[in-house]
């Protein structure tokens, strides 16, 4: 297994959707300090709250439920590695995504499809429309799910839902790239001190911190995941016990053990 630093140093560019904050955030942190200069594009609609005269960044503003946007952004993605890293692995970082907490629909059935744009439609949508150049140049694909994606989430239907769905397409696409000299990655973080929980609803300390980890935790377990090669990483040693555990019982069991944790916070936690 390579350090962290000599993995990063692999890849010529790095791409990633929703570095403005969060676990997205920490990636461009930590990867230019391991990696100083490398060249970094962010897509999302908000500049990072970085000193960004001190990194090699290029912000492409893009509403990731569009998927003109995306489209759009994908192109400028290519003119920006042609212009700054025209050679050498590219690491994409499919980061971005968000949820939503309560009954189904609730806020409403526009912020739940939504919820599957961004955490879906746009994961899948952007990656195939670099997945040539980066099959051409290889390196690796980093998709952020969640332990979520490991049992049905009452309360969190649908975001529960997007999560599955990338968990089993990243290790899906890793088969098939097997090979080729590009990979994928896909990690699932537990709770996280991110800005997560405030946009699906829930006050701040929902989740206690003996629950939680910090961006900067999951990103450094991220990258120690690729520096080994795996396709899959569950970080936190008490989320890999929780998702260990729940793919023991049958699922009707799990769903109805999540219900009850999840149902504790709709009372006390949910924001005004």
């Amino acid at each position: 297994m390579s350090s962290l630093s000599e993995e990063v140093w692999k890849y010529s560019a790095v791409i990633l959707t929703g570095g403005s904050s969060g676990i997205g955030k920490s990636f461009i942190e930590r990867v230019s300090k391991l990696h100083p200069g490398v060249p970094i594009c962010n897509l999302s609609r908000r500049v990072p709250d970085i000193n960004l005269s001190q990194l090699n960044l290029r912000q492409v503003p893009c509403d990731l439920s569009q998927p003109t946007q995306i489209v759009a952004a994908a192109a400028e993605v290519l003119r920006f590695l042609n212009e700054a890293a025209p050679s050498g692995k590219v690491l994409l970082i499919n980061n971005s995504g968000f949820g939503a907490y309560g009954h189904f629909p609730e806020p409403n059935l526009a912020h739940q499809l939504e919820m599957i744009d961004v955490n879906v439609r746009a994961v899948v949508d952007l990656t195939g429309h670099l997945l040539p150049m980066l099959k051409q140049r290889g390196g690796a694909i980093i998709t952020v799910a969640s332990t979520a994606a490991f049992q049905p989430t009452p309360f969190l239907a649908t975001y529960g839902a997007t999560k599955a769905f990338v968990l089993h397409w990243s290790l899906a696409l890793n088969e098939e790239l097997r090979g080729t000299g590009l990979r994928t990655l896909a990690v699932c973080p537990g709770p996280t001190s991110t800005e997560f929980f405030r946009r699906a609803g829930l006050k701040k300390g929902s989740v206690t911190d003996s629950l939680g980890q910090t961006t900067e935790q999951v990103v450094d377990e991220s990258l120690q995941a690729l520096a080994s090669g795996k396709a899959l990483v569950v970080t936190g040693w008490k989320n890999k016990l929780i998702t260990a555990f729940s793919g023991l019982l049958p699922k009707p069991w799990v769903t109805r053990i999540s219900a009850a944790v999840l149902a504790r916070w709709r009372l006390s936690k949910v924001a005004a």
